[in-house]
């Protein structure tokens, strides 16, 4: 069984993060989209959000799971029982990061193999990071985000009061 894992903070998930999940779960028995714990990011939703809310989006995919995790990304696919770590790529500037990572990711565990899929070109301009500061100025998220995402980060903003 290939089971490969898609790590990232999705704050929020995106329609980009969503492009790459749906066609990386066609590569493999089981994609394990796993949410990163990252205590040097200040996040707009807990990890505990963010699982609810990519398990909500992705309930009718049989073959994708949704964890959390933190610590080294190799320790958390060698749990369960991975060696294909799925990355997703905007441009020049993502692969020279992603490049990097997956190098020291196959120095501390030389099985670790990484997948890289070019995001559609719907995609390529926009991040987690651009979606919040569009969303805090009041601008049109409805085309980088789903619906429930697009919901939840007013709540969230209106919470916050910025």
């Amino acid at each position: 069984m290939h089971i490969a894992v898609y790590p990232g903070s999705f704050d929020p998930t995106t329609n980009g993060h969503l492009d790459i999940i749906k066609r990386a779960a066609k590569l493999c028995d089981k994609l394990i989209v796993a949410v990163l714990e990252n205590p040097a990011k200040k996040p707009l939703f807990t990890v505990e959000e963010r699982v609810t809310h990519l398990k909500e989006i992705l309930k009718d995919y049989e073959n994708v799971e949704v964890q959390s995790f933190s610590g080294l990304l190799v320790d958390f696919a060698k749990s369960v029982g991975s060696n294909i770590v799925v990355r997703g790529l905007r441009g020049v500037t993502d692969f020279s990061y992603e490049f990097q990572m997956a190098l020291t990711n196959r120095s501390l565990d030389n099985e670790i193999e990484t997948l890289f899929i070019s995001a559609d070109t719907q995609y390529l301009f926009f991040s987690s990071s651009q979606v919040k500061e569009i969303a805090l100025f009041g601008g049109n998220i409805d085309n980088m985000v789903p619906q429930i995402i697009k919901e939840e980060i007013n709540k969230k903003l209106k919470e916050k009061s910025y």
